[in-house]
């Protein structure tokens, strides 16, 4: 069977006609009929039925068409495989809300245009989860703030971006004094069940401050809009945007030694989709960069 006469076949049940399936496919209309009678023939039943210029699968057509895809798909991986063409195949990847967001969408972007055939399926949680699933094998790879405990050696790790973190407030705070702000303004704690939480509260209790605390939340674009609206101050990740919309703050610099989270990928170092994962990662390093991120809130 020529997998040239199933992708015509899809082609024909896409577009309903065969001038389309040919327009799409770049040949005639006659090889397009010449390609689904051969397949016609090999399957021993009438695959499409014409009614004026339409052409709709038959019962037969739509077992065929149930099973081609999956066949086509397989057969490019193979294809690729023997050849080392265009790579192809499914990544399931896992990604902390910030990485969806930020760093994502130009990668994927990026990922579409150089490598059309890998499909990549995002499932969101936080980086805690979405590790535990890594491990698991229920992914093939998760965007995380890397974790403060040694990785296991199965897994590899590669940091896309380092955050610093900042105290943000409201614009019409003039102060740059970080101590000074935190013993008088309300305080937006950044969840600390969070892996990213952890890090500003561990600085504080460095340098000994406790900060009247009157909201707890994870979600940073949340905190910002809270913050804009005068309700209090709060030590978070400068991490990559969107941001809210019209939202009045500003970053203040932490004095040194200040915290940072790294955003980055792990994966198993024995997976068998290491091609694809280290494709993903060829198309971060091309859309972000490693650079260390500037304060840009």
């Amino acid at each position: 069977m020529e997998t040239r006469n199933l992708e015509t076949l899809v082609a024909v049940s896409e577009t309903g006609s065969l001038a389309g399936a040919a327009k799409k496919l770049n040949v005639t209309s006659t090889a397009v009929a010449q390609r689904i009678r051969a397949l016609e023939s090999e399957i021993g039943a009438p695959l499409v039925t014409r009614s004026g210029r339409t052409v709709q699968p038959t019962s037969a057509g739509y077992a065929v068409l149930a099973r081609a895809e999956g066949l086509l798909s397989e057969y490019r991986k193979l294809r690729a495989a023997v050849t080392g063409a265009d790579i192809a195949g499914s990544l399931k990847v896992g990604a902390i809300s910030t990485a969806l967001t930020g760093v994502l969408p130009d990668t994927l972007v990026s990922l579409s245009r150089t490598h059309p055939e890998v499909r990549v399926f995002l499932e969101p949680g936080t980086s805690a989860d979405l590790y535990e699933r890594v491990v698991a094998g229920h992914l093939d790879a998760a965007a995380i703030i890397r974790p403060a405990f040694d990785l296991p050696k199965s897994l590899e790790f590669e940091t896309w971006r380092h955050e610093s973190f900042v105290l943000i407030v409201p614009r019409d705070e003039t102060r740059n004094d970080v101590a000074a702000i935190l013993g008088d303004r309300p305080y937006i704690r950044y969840d600390r069940r969070q892996w990213g939480g952890r890090l500003p509260q561990a600085w504080l209790d460095r340098i000994r401050i406790e900060p009247d605390v009157r909201y707890e939340l994870d979600a940073l674009d949340a905190i910002a809009v809270l913050v804009g609206r005068g309700l209090g101050v709060s030590i978070v990740p400068d991490w990559a945007g969107p941001r809210p919309a019209g939202t009045m703050i500003r970053a203040v610099l932490l004095p040194d030694p200040a915290p940072f989270r790294e955003i980055g990928l792990v994966w198993p170092r024995s997976s068998p989709r290491a091609a694809l994962v280290e494709t993903v990662m060829a198309a971060v390093r091309q859309t972000a960069g490693q650079d260390r991120a500037s304060v840009s809130l």
